[in-house]
């Protein structure tokens, strides 16, 4: 699943020009994405590849019979299923890899078809993007013990991680319906409020936050009721995104007593536009390791493989503007700088997991890491963390103070792998910009 092959070799080229230095998306990457040409919203999205500053339309691959199977029929799914790719990852990694193998022989440096393809290519600049796969089902874990441990310390100093943490994948089922490509404005949450004698008030959120996460794309799980081993579950994921699950803070410390959180999260959660399949990372997995004295996980979560490389080595980013910042035309300010490896479960812990009790997972479902902050301070990844609960400012460039987001703030979050003798693995960026209630 894992395997190294020529399509990682850094040292092949492709023809698509600025491909080669691209810093996310060489030949060595390939994501996925639902797009569509211009900017008429009505038009169908189609299936494409990202490949430096251009997306190649799988439709066009097909039609003009430029690979065969089993390539040929997950790039015939893809480009048959408008607006959608639930079917190609229902496909599962067989065909999902030799549809790789295929379109990097078509883009590698040298390819004969170079001409005829050449003609498939849309630049970037002048493509919308589309929801990559219709969501049926959204749960977003907390797999992040250095945010889970942090917050814990802002409501329970003595006791901030609850006896189940390391036991256990803590998730809740978020809400599918308010998935939505990265560049999609949020409206400023409403809901009940706790004021300071108790009693609530109904009013907009006035503690809006960001969550850094990744978000993984599922294929069809087996038959409910069977068991998944835990070495066969990263085999249920289609790929990766990156992921910001908005929060309402003020809402959520008043709702989320005794089931979990409800309006506070499900008005609106963010993605990144490309899926990353786990095939272009696999230079990028490695081990996620347990401080010592932590309990060993029961063992249907247990695998020594897993072990060893089911964690992912990738670089996170968030950056901020303010409608004041981008009126001066100022440079965006970096918040946080963190990294995938801080999880503190693995993907195939969360899916083994997810299914253990006899949940059905089906193609196209979205699985949300939980916020991954970083130990130190450089890579805290939601502004609860970053102020301290709103009891410090965050001093912005210029001269505005944040403790929480405000009307116009624009939050951008970046991911990629990369490595002295790799090819750099983007992900693109996940945006989003903060409407009134």
């Amino acid at each position: 699943m894992f395997l190294l092959d020529h399509t990682h070799d850094p040292l092949i080229g492709s023809w698509v020009p600025g491909a080669d230095d691209h810093p996310d998306f060489p030949v060595q990457n390939l994501p996925l994405c639902i797009f569509a040409r211009g900017t008429d919203i009505e038009e169908p999205g189609r299936a494409g590849v990202r490949i430096g500053d251009h997306i190649l339309d799988l439709s066009a691959v097909v039609a003009a019979e430029l690979i065969g199977d089993p390539a040929a029929l997950a790039a015939a799914t893809a480009a048959g299923r408008n607006g959608s790719l639930n079917d190609v990852f229902a496909l599962g990694a067989a065909p999902r890899q030799a549809l790789r193998h295929a379109v990097h022989a078509l883009l590698r440096e040298g390819a004969p078809e170079r001409d005829t393809v050449a003609r498939m290519l849309t630049p970037v600049n002048d493509v919308q993007f589309r929801l990559p796969a219709r969501v049926g089902d959204y749960t977003d874990f907390y797999a992040g013990i250095h945010h889970a441990r942090r917050v814990g310390m802002l409501f329970r100093p003595d006791n901030p991680l609850l006896p189940n943490y390391q036991w256990i994948p803590v998730g809740y089922h978020g809400r599918a319906s308010t998935v939505h490509v990265s560049d999609n404005s949020v409206v400023r949450p409403r809901g009940q409020v706790a004021g300071p004698d108790g009693s609530p008030s109904f009013e907009p959120s006035s503690r809006l936050d960001f969550e850094l996460e990744l978000g993984v794309w599922l294929c069809d799980s087996p038959t409910p009721g069977t068991v998944l081993p835990i070495a066969r579950a990263a085999e249920q994921v289609a790929g990766y995104c990156l992921l910001n699950d908005w929060s309402a803070r003020d809402i959520q410390s008043w709702e989320y007593q005794p089931l979990g959180p409800f309006l506070s999260k499900s008005f609106a959660t963010s993605v990144s536009p490309y899926v990353v399949t786990p095939e272009a990372l696999a230079p990028y997995r490695c081990a996620l390791t347990r401080p010592a004295g932590d309990p060993t996980p029961l063992d249907y979560l247990s695998n020594d493989l897993d072990l060893a490389v089911g964690g992912l080595d990738i670089d996170l980013e968030v950056e901020m503007s303010t409608a004041t910042m981008r009126a001066k035309d100022m440079p965006v300010l970096t918040l946080s700088r963190s990294s995938s490896k801080h999880l503190y479960w693995t993907v195939a812990q969360l899916i083994a997991h997810h299914v253990a009790g006899g949940c059905e997972l089906n193609a196209g479902d979205l699985l949300g890491t939980g916020t991954i902050s970083s130990a130190d301070e450089t890579g805290l990844g939601s502004l609860l963390e970053l102020s301290r609960g709103g009891q410090e400012e965050i001093r912005l460039p210029s001269g505005e103070t944040r403790t929480f987001l405000l009307d116009g703030d624009e939050v951008t979050i970046r991911g990629r792998a990369s490595h002295p003798g790799r090819a750099p693995i983007g992900f693109g960026e996940c945006r989003g910009r903060v409407l009134p209630s």
